[in-house]
């Protein structure tokens, strides 16, 4: 598994909607019925190799997820890596 990680974000205290990638990270739960800290894991070993888009592919391909979360989950974690 690759030296970095990316935590997947914890929901706002204040109750409100997350914003930017990680608003669609309940429905990413809900549809694929896993953690979005798993696909964040996987996200990020792709990355260490991949460029997005590849990545973005990859997700579709061998996970069957739609083309907004995997992109949504390759956005959050290559910002997040990038810090």
């Amino acid at each position: 598994m690759t030296a970095h990680r990316v935590t997947a974000p914890v929901p706002p205290a204040d109750g409100s909607k997350p914003k930017g990638p990680a608003s669609y990270f309940p429905s990413i739960e809900t549809t694929y019925g896993r953690p979005v800290q798993e696909w964040l894991d996987l996200v990020a070993e792709q990355l260490d190799d991949h460029p997005h888009m590849q990545v973005v592919t990859w997700l579709k391909t061998e996970h069957g997820l739609g083309h907004g979360h995997a992109n949504a989950l390759v956005a959050y974690a290559k910002q997040a890596l990038a810090r």
